[in-house]
Formats: C-alpha cells, sequence, structure tokens
C-alpha cells in the first residue's frame, strides 16, 4: 500500500574504475614512501604492462582478428576499442588518427591516472608508464610496433602523442 510519496530515486552505479585508479595511485604513493621513487615506478610499468596485455589478448579472442593482418586504417579504428577496456569514457580521452600505410598517432586529450596522482601529491618524479602499456596493447593483439612519445601531459604537453608504426607480424619492438 503507499501512502502517496514517490520512492527516492535509485543511488547511481559506483564508479567502479575511479575506485580502482584511486586505489592504484594510493598504492603507487605507499611503495614510492616506502621503497622510493624508481621502484614505483617500475611495478606500476611492470603492473599496467601485464593489465593492458591480459586486456588485449582478451580482445583479440573476443574479435577473432588477426591485427597482424588487416588493413591499416581498419587496425586503427579496432585499436581505438582496447584503451576503453581499461578506462571509461571519463576517465580516457583519446583519439586514433591513420597517418599511412603502417602508421597512426594517438592523441590522449586526458587522463585520469595523471589527475588522481596530481590530487595525491605523488606527480614529482612520476613517470607515465603509457610506453610500457601500450607495449601491453600490441603485445596483447599480436602485432610488431615501434612505438614513440613525441608529447606528454605530466611534462607540460598539451596532449600525450605517440607515433606508432606497425612493424608486421607478432611480437613487439615498441621503445
Amino acid at each position: 500500500m503507499s501512502d502517496g510519496r514517490d520512492a527516492p530515486p535509485a543511488p547511481p552505479a559506483p564508479p567502479a574504475h575511479q575506485f580502482w585508479w584511486l586505489h592504484d595511485a594510493r598504492w603507487y604513493q605507499g611503495v614510492l614512501k616506502r621503497f622510493g621513487q624508481d621502484a614505483a615506478n617500475e611495478i606500476n610499468a611492470e603492473a599496467i604492462k601485464f593489465v593492458a596485455r591480459r586486456a588485449a589478448m582478451w580482445y583479440r579472442r573476443q574479435s577473432g582478428t588477426k591485427f597482424d593482418e588487416i588493413p591499416m586504417k581498419e587496425f586503427v579504428e579496432l585499436f581505438g576499442n582496447v584503451p576503453p577496456l581499461m578506462w571509461t569514457d571519463d576517465m580516457y580521452v583519446a583519439d586514433q588518427v591513420h597517418l599511412g600505410e603502417e602508421e597512426w598517432e594517438s592523441v590522449v586529450h586526458f587522463n585520469y591516472a595523471l589527475k588522481m596522482l596530481r590530487a595525491a601529491r605523488a606527480l614529482d618524479g612520476y613517470e607515465c608508464p603509457c610506453l610500457e602499456m601500450r607495449q601491453g596493447w600490441f603485445e596483447g593483439l599480436g602485432v610488431s610496433v615501434c612505438d614513440s612519445r613525441v608529447e606528454c601531459l605530466r611534462t607540460g604537453g598539451e596532449a600525450c602523442r605517440f607515433l606508432a608504426v606497425r612493424n608486421g607480424r607478432s611480437g613487439n619492438t615498441a621503445e
């Protein structure tokens, strides 16, 4: 029986990804305090590469795509589906731009991890593990890529820019 009052609206879904990234930022800060900057950066890069590789392997299995055999334009379009496996739309804003036969540019306009590290006052000495994360993605997709960072948000760039060239069949030579 109703007393004439409407039930309160259901609360929104919790931002689980944001909570996990907050955990990671605090975890990084704890490692930094106990074991130093080099250890924090090294362990962070190892962990993100592992997760990135797993996410990309899952995507490759689900899609059934042979990423080392498809045309570059299709590769770039499909590669754009990989980062959202690890980041929600409000946590990571990026564009993948097809440049040529085997070349593309990734432009990251916003990265939530940097926001959280800045809030935790842990950016000094932080080394972005972006190349390791991307290497994990490429390994998981089964492609060989020569990847280079051109610009970085953490160091004052307007965006994080990566120039990537797909080299051929399986393996990875990310630099």
